[in-house]
């Protein structure tokens, strides 16, 4: 029986792999991937506090927009602590809305990375044309602020339509963050060349684990120490990346943010043994070390 498939990549298992080393000759590579999102009002999709009733729903809206007037903030002191450096994965409408909270990003060295226009809409239910609008426009908007165009891309809900990577390849990026499929980054095909898809987590991400799975600050917090000391033993004799995917509205609570700083300090603690960097440079180092042409992996 043949089932439908992607045709993306191959299957190859994680025990077959060429050998790599992250710089410093580290094994295990960290980034913290943080979420800045803005919403319609009255209109769109959301993540919810409680079931919201019908429009406009203010108590969830208001709870999302906590994290951009409030919890961003605070986690960014927190990085700045620890110094720990971030991608942010930015809606191109927080430019115009929160303005402040992106310059203080940039201020600090972070990769600003797309996510989108806003997190209101999918991309799979838009036809290829309006997709590569969306993606055209968010790019530009990241580009005219930034000064340089992102490099990688994840969409809003992790939501694809079948052309999704071929677009973004067109479009310029090097690297999704979409499939959750590997904890190495994996060459991707697409019509218009290789796409590098860089591990982003949906395990250890505080959405699933704590708005879907109901789990407390505490054990998310624990989630995130012992994938740090689990993946670190498990990188002695392979190279592995560990992402850690955090929205502002979430643990940006002050009850949950006292958690994330007892897990974000264990992971620090570890930085003699870890690569503590950014997505970008992830793809970057990958695609020198691994780079498409010729690899069995592609």
């Amino acid at each position: 029986m043949s089932l439908p498939g992607h045709g993306r990549y191959e299957y190859v298992p994680i025990t077959r792999r060429p050998k790599l080393l992250w710089p410093g000759e580290k094994r295990l590579a960290v980034y913290i991937g943080l979420n800045l999102e803005h919403f319609s009002f009255g209109e769109g999709l959301g993540a919810e506090l409680a079931p919201g009733g019908p429009p406009p729903d203010v108590l969830n809206y208001a709870w999302r927009d906590y994290g951009n007037r409030v919890g961003a903030w605070r986690m960014l002191d927190l990085l700045d602590e620890l110094n720990m450096p971030a991608t942010i994965l930015a809606n191109s409408v927080m430019y115009d809305y929160a303005p402040d909270l992106m310059a203080a990003f940039r201020t600090r060295g972070d990769e600003i990375a797309a996510h989108g226009r806003t997190n209101s809409e999918r991309q799979s239910t838009m036809t290829e044309v309006q997709e590569r609008a969306m993606i055209t426009e968010a790019t530009q908007t990241l580009l005219k602020a930034e000064g340089t165009p992102p490099k990688g891309w994840l969409s809003p809900w992790i939501a694809e339509s079948p052309v999704t990577p071929d677009l973004l390849v067109e479009a310029g990026y090097s690297y999704t963050l979409n499939w959750c499929m590997d904890d190495q980054p994996v060459w991707m095909k697409t019509r218009a060349g290789p796409l590098l898809s860089v591990p982003y987590p949906q395990e250890l991400n505080d959405i699933p684990a704590i708005v879907a799975r109901k789990d407390s600050a505490s054990e998310f917090a624990d989630m995130i120490i012992d994938t740090c000391d689990e993946m670190l033993q498990q990188s002695a004799n392979q190279s592995l990346v560990m992402g850690i995917a955090l929205h502002p509205y979430i643990v940006g609570q002050p009850f949950r943010l006292r958690h994330l700083r007892r897990a974000l300090a264990h992971v620090a603690s570890r930085r003699d043994e870890i690569w503590l960097t950014q997505a970008a440079e992830i793809a970057s180092h990958w695609t020198r070390t691994m780079p498409p042409e010729g690899n069995h992996l592609l």
